[in-house]
Parts: structure tokens; sequence; C-alpha cells
């Protein structure tokens, strides 16, 4: 249990107010299910997406390519991507090279890489839910954390209590909002939340064990710097002095940070020493993307952060103030000073960051889900029911819209609604998928029945409300991830572009003639290099050029060659932004 250093005056002012019942156990298999449904929906039988997405799967094939230091050096064909750090490359790369032959046994080679690319995916997200779990679980049986004694007994026990609260603190983490579509991603951001939860538990985990916590802390914060370098690792390492200043419990524990602090240099170092000497270029232009990275606070930078963090942390920011703010008594208490610790951190780097976004934003979801756990508590019973009726009405109001919208999409009504979806998928061939219709149907149904639990029997348990958000968000996610799915890949996928381009080059290219690009992003340069395995070169003497434009600035010829005649032009069907074009110039002299 710890060691209670809090006076016993104090432990009757506790804000939290429970009684056995309401503390009453989570069925496993609703937990189960409920992580089982979040990771698979939408995780494959869909293309790599433009940008994080396809970036993180070409490092992996550039990796098993043979390609001199791509297995140390993260990059993108010939194109040196110096940004973040190896991890995902080499666990992404690792999983294709082992997994890969079996799924070719069912799909073509390039699904069977596309496939196993994501099982990372599935690990990062065991760390992630398993990590905030027994985390919050540890702290929730500590003494200080324990709710009010009742006068008459029927308060829940210490295990009890934190098991709820750990519950509870794994569906607010799946309940979050802007997190949802990223840890699909194959990218580095689902790595960094999985370290900063594991770095969240070993804190926890030092109270009682401090030499495993400690051990486990260094390792989380080296895997943080590996996925995302200093951008990643900081908040975890500045949170570390917050929660050990001295006055808390945790100032005691203060000398064995000596050993993460040696494990995670020692990590670091094992990769950046042999890369400063392999990779120069590489080296000082990831330096530069790290110094580009950080700035002084920006106006117009914390106007789009007030914008849009609510949103990507719904529901569990206002919980988390709120937990703040009964719990302000008790910032010496491990089960506040240390998810504040993470939570400030992440704040004071998110306020120095030159161009804060979702990757960014994330650092924030698992502190907010702790802390909004540890508010349930302390809420009155009509406060928990008016949040269960707003989860209630809010998500069936978005599975709803979902399937109307996919119902104007195939059979063309609303009509206004129809239309505006029509201007968006622009050239799709519109079908019904039966396989994922039947599965959004289930997954409807499954929302339904959960409703009507609630609704009919009335559960005590103080997890219904967050199981309701969690089993809202993530029917909503299914249903775009089945029902929806193929007009977002028809939408954001370049498979159909990169085949088109492909074909032309056999036409036009002519032995032994390379390709130099213009303006092309590294999104759509991995793109092109996952579908057909195009590659391009930086040789000014190439004669063919594949360049990016907008339709607007080739229709008005602001664009760079914009009356040279193409041997080749495509682009994805909706995008009304961006167009390639393949040109013949004379060799440079």
């Amino acid at each position: 249990m710890g060691r209670f250093l809090v006076p016993p005056d104090v432990i009757r002012s506790t804000p939290a107010r429970l009684t056995a019942t309401a503390a009453a156990k989570l069925p496993r298999l609703f937990l189960a299910a409920v992580g089982l449904v979040y990771i698979l929906a939408g995780l494959f039988y869909r293309d790599p997406w433009k940008t994080d997405d396809v970036t993180g799967l070409a490092t992996m094939l550039t990796a098993l390519s043979g390609q001199q230091h791509a297995w140390l050096l993260p990059q993108i064909g010939h194109l040196a991507q110096a940004q973040d750090g190896p991890l995902v490359t080499w666990v992404g790369a690792i999983f294709i090279q082992t997994f890969r032959p079996f799924f070719e046994l069912f799909f073509s080679p390039l699904d069977s890489a596309i496939i196993a690319s994501r099982l990372p995916n599935i690990l990062w997200f065991c760390i992630l839910t398993a990590s905030i779990w027994y985390g919050t679980y540890l702290l929730g049986r500590r003494t200080e954390a324990q709710p009010l004694a009742l006068p008459f007994g029927g308060e829940p026990a210490g295990r009890d209590y934190g098991r709820m609260l750990a519950d509870a603190a794994l569906l607010l983490i799946v309940a979050t909002v802007g997190i949802i579509w990223r840890m699909h991603e194959t990218s580095e951001v689902p790595a960094v939340i999985a370290c900063q939860a594991l770095a969240y538990y070993a804190v926890a985990r030092m109270l009682d064990h401090p030499v495993s916590g400690a051990i486990t802390l260094g390792a989380a914060l080296g895997a943080a710097f590996l996925a995302r370098g200093w951008v990643g690792a900081l908040p975890l390492m500045l949170a570390v002095p917050v929660i050990f200043l001295p006055g808390g419990l945790l100032a005691g524990e203060r000398k064995w940070l000596i050993v993460s602090a040696l494990i995670c240099t020692s990590v670091i170092l094992l990769w950046w020493i042999p890369a400063r000497e392999f990779g120069t270029y590489w080296t000082t232009s990831w330096l530069q993307w790290t110094k580009h990275a950080f700035s002084l606070p920006r106006l117009h930078a914390w106007i789009n952060v007030a914008r849009d963090l609510p949103w990507f942390l719904w529901p569990t920011w206002p919980l988390a103030l709120l937990a703040l703010w009964r719990w302000r008594g008790w910032f010496r208490a491990p089960h506040i000073r240390i998810p504040l610790g993470f939570l400030v951190a992440a704040t004071l780097v998110l306020l120095f960051n030159t161009d804060p976004f979702e990757p960014e934003y994330s650092t924030l979801a698992v502190p907010c889900a702790v802390l909004a756990a540890f508010a349930l508590p302390t809420l009155r019973r009509g406060v928990v029911n008016t949040l269960d009726w707003f989860a209630v009405m809010c998500f069936s109001l978005t599975a709803a819209t979902v399937w109307l919208g996919w119902i104007a999409l195939q059979a063309g009504w609303p009509h206004q609604i129809a239309d505006n979806i029509s201007r968006q998928t622009y050239g799709y061939d519109v079908h019904v998928a039966w396989p994922a219709t039947f599965i959004a149907g289930l997954g409807t149904l499954a929302w339904i029945v959960l409703v009507h639990w609630r609704l009919h029997s009335h559960p005590k348990g103080l997890w219904r409300g967050t199981a309701l958000s969690a089993g809202g968000l993530i029917t909503t996610w299914l249903l775009l991830a089945t029902l929806w799915m193929p007009v977002l890949d028809y939408i954001r996928s370049y498979r159909d572009v990169s085949a088109s381009l492909a074909h032309a080059l056999v036409l036009y290219r002519q032995p032994g003639e390379c390709v130099r690009t213009l303006n092309l992003g590294s999104g759509q340069r991995a793109s092109f290099l996952v579908f057909n395995d195009i590659t391009f070169s930086f040789d000014s003497r190439c004669t063919l050029l594949l360049q990016q434009v907008s339709p607007h600035s080739l229709a008005t010829g602001t664009a760079d060659y914009a009356n040279h005649p193409a041997l080749w032009q495509g682009r994805r069907g909706p995008d009304r932004h961006e167009m390639f074009r393949l040109l013949r110039l004379k060799p440079a002299s």
C-alpha cells in the first residue's frame, strides 16, 4: 500500500464520496470487447493515407530494401526523413519482415506489407491500456486516495476502489476523441502516447518498488526519445522534477532517478553515436528540425490551440479541471501530483512548440484521462446522471448522422446532404459493401443494447458514464471504419495516382533516365514509393521532372513550367488543390 504521510485530520476532508455498490466490478469481458473493437476497427483493409500514415510505412520499406544506413537513419527512398526518431521504423520493419510471408499466402506483397506494418499499433495500444490501468490502480488503492469513511460503513474496500478508478481511466483514454484516429496511424504518435503511459505507470510503481519503477521509467524516457526525439521526450523528462519536488511522497525516492537517467542516456547514446558517425547530414538535419520545433510562444499558434484542443481532449479535460479543483488540498498526494506533473510538463512544452497540432496535443491525453478518473468519486449523483444522458444523446446523434450521410451517399436522399457529399467525392463509384454494412449494423445494435441497459437497469457502478462515452465513440468510429472506409480510401489514398504515374514512366522514361521532383511533399513522395516503388533523384541533370502544382496556379500561369507540355498529369479525383505533372526538360548545363 505504500507509506502514508498525510495527517489523519486531513483524511476526513477528502472530497471523494462513494459507496461499495458504486465501486462494483466492471465485467472484464466488456473491457476486452471495448479494447478489441477500438484498435481493430479501421486498422486493416485500407490504404495508408497521405502524410504521417504513409510516411511511416515508407521508412519501414526503405529500411528493408537494404539501402545504406536506412535501418539506423530513417529515410524515404533517397530522401532523409530527418525528424522524429528510428523506433517506429525499427519496430515496424521487424513486424513486416516477420509477418509479411504469412500474409502473402492470402494477400498481394504490397497489401501484406501494409497489414504487417499496422501490427505494432496493437503493441502500442496494449502498452497504453495496461500502463494506464495498472498505474491508476496503484494510485487509487492508496490510503490518500480513498473516499470518506461512511458513518455506518459501506464504503468500498481499497482494492475495489482502485480497480474502479483504473477501469474508469482506461475507458476515458479510449473515449478521448482526438487520439482515436492517431492510434491507428503508422506513425510515431501511438508510440509516444504508449511511452508516456509507461512512464506514468513507472512513477506510480516507484512508490512501492522503486528499483523496478526506476528501470521502467528510464526505458520509457529513452523509448520516447527514439520515437520522436526531444519533442516526444521533453514532456516526460520535465515531468520528473515536477513530480519529485520536495514535499511530496515521492521526494524520498529521488535517489533512484539516477538509475532512470543512466538507462535513458544509454538508450539515446547507443543510437546517437553510430548515427552521428554514419550520417552527418542526417543528424545535422535532425538537429535543425529539433531547433525549429521550438520557439517562443506565439499568439497565432495559441489561438489555434485554444480552438482545437478542447475537442481533441473531449470528454476528459472538463473532468480533469474539476479534479484539480476538488482535490486542490491534495496536490502533495501521489494520485494527484503524478498526473498533474505530466500535465504541467506537457502543457509547458506545448507552449513553446513552434506549430503545435495533434501529435503535440496527444501528450496531454494520458494525464487528463487519469485526473478525470479521480474526479468521478467527487461528483454528486445528479451530475453523474447528467453526464450519462449527455453521452447517450451526443453519441446517438453522431451515429445517426453517420448513417444518414451514408444513406444520402447511396440513395441520393436527403438531396442537400447528397449534393454536399457528391462534391467531396467526385468520381467515386458508389456501391454497398455488404460485409462492412453488416458489421456496422451489429455495432449500432450493440450501442442500442448498451443504452437500453443504462436506461432500464439503472446500474450503480460509477464507471457507467465512462462506459457510455467509450462505447459511443467506438460505435461512431466503427461506423466510419465500415460504412465510409471505401470513400475515405478514395479521398485520401494515392494508389490510383501512383499506378497511373508508374504506367507513364514505363511509357516515357528512357533507359538510364532519372526523375527529379519539384515541390513534391514527403507524404506524396512516400506514397509513390509505397505503392509502386518509385524513387526520385536529387540530380539537377535529370531530364524528367515530376511537378506538384495546384490547378489554380496552373490555370493562371503562375506555376513553374505552366506553359510546358506535360507527358502525363494526374490527381486524386476529389482533390481540387493538388495536381501532378510529368515533364521532360532539357538537361541542365
